[in-house]
């Protein structure tokens, strides 16, 4: 009798960790607005859930909804986070222009360096000073992707005069403004709606990084690619991205899980998903080097002319900042010393 009591409460005890871990079972809706096929899922979100999966014994799953297959545009991707409608999303911040005025300095002109360095330094940045901006999201990571270059339909460019009057597409504000203040003619749209307005002739070009281009086949729709750096090798533009899970469904987790998240998401995360975006950089620059497409870097002559009209746009945005009530110099100030540090430290 004592070995069937032993046997049963050995049952019973199995059973309820059993029940446990079954009730402690998450699945996390992860959702962005790119094809499966575009290294945001394949280098970044997989690998991730792929490691939270293992991490958590198997107790928090994804399912991953790629090119906005829960509804909705690419621009209430954050809103959907929110909602709960996704619980975890990866988007650009700047397709909502206004509503993320701080953290956007990092998408002026010629201001990031390298992916990881400014991805450290936007951490650090947003943590700080930032935080109203995501409200009712647990920040996973943040990261600039790298910097972004002309690549035209049909239009070829050798100097800064070359651009003026092109339809151009960008992603945010800053970057429309910049292509506005160079004498371009900006299409601010979400990236689908640029590739289908390429497509049809509507607009001239956009300007992306180069991880970009496989995944919407970019290098099919344009024929020219104009890469513009300067001397330190800082692009013209770059756009900020998040990754984030909805905060409900965050503090909703066990401190066990939880621990799993915190364990995936920070500084360095961040530095690690910059990284993969600089290897799709290259990765995206080779697919396109081995069609017939022309690719040609402006000359540091004209690069130096698209700076100088370009110029004004960070004083606008402490002028801007300083509007809001913060000290909009001072945040960029620091904004510019933490991209540096990172950088020097490399």
């Amino acid at each position: 009798m004592k070995l069937i009591h032993r046997t049963l409460a050995g049952v019973l005890l199995a059973a309820g960790f059993t029940a446990q871990a079954s009730a402690e079972k998450v699945v996390l809706k992860v959702a962005h607005f790119l094809p499966a096929v575009a290294i945001a899922q394949t280098k970044m979100m997989e690998p991730w859930c792929e490691k939270i999966n293992k991490e958590s014994n198997g107790q928090i799953e994804c399912q991953i909804y790629p090119a906005m297959q829960l509804g909705g545009s690419p621009a209430q991707l954050l809103t959907h986070a929110r909602d709960g409608i996704a619980d975890v999303v990866w988007t650009l911040p700047g397709y909502t222009p206004g509503r993320f005025p701080v953290s956007e300095i990092f998408e002026a002109p010629f201001f990031a360096t390298d992916h990881v360095s400014t991805a450290r330094a936007l951490w650090d940045f947003t943590e700080k000073n930032a935080q109203e901006e995501f409200a009712g999201l647990k920040t996973i990571a943040v990261w600039t992707n790298g910097p972004n270059h002309f690549h035209l339909r049909n239009k070829d460019v050798a100097t800064a005069e070359d651009l003026k009057g092109l339809k151009v597409r960008a992603a945010s504000r800053l970057s429309n403004k910049f292509l506005t203040d160079i004498g371009t003619s900006a299409m601010g749209m979400p990236l689908p709606q640029a590739v289908e307005g390429m497509s049809k002739g509507v607009v001239d070009g956009m300007i992306v990084p180069w991880e970009v281009v496989p995944s919407v086949k970019l290098n099919e729709l344009a024929t020219n690619h104009i890469e513009v750096l300067d001397e330190q090798g800082r692009g013209m533009a770059t756009s900020t991205m998040i990754f984030a899970m909805n905060k409900k469904k965050y503090d909703s987790l066990s401190p066990e899980l939880k621990k799993v998240i915190d364990d995936n998401s920070g500084r360095e995360h961040s530095a690690w998903v910059a990284g993969v975006f600089a290897e799709g950089d290259a990765a995206g620059l080779k697919a396109t080097e081995g069609r017939s497409n022309k690719i040609s870097q402006l000359p540091q002559s004209e690069v130096a002319k698209l700076k100088l009209a370009s110029d004004n746009i960070a004083k606008e945005w402490i002028a801007d900042v300083s509007k809001k009530g913060k000290d909009g110099q001072a945040l960029y100030d620091e904004a510019v010393a933490l991209v540096k540090k990172y950088t020097d430290a490399k």
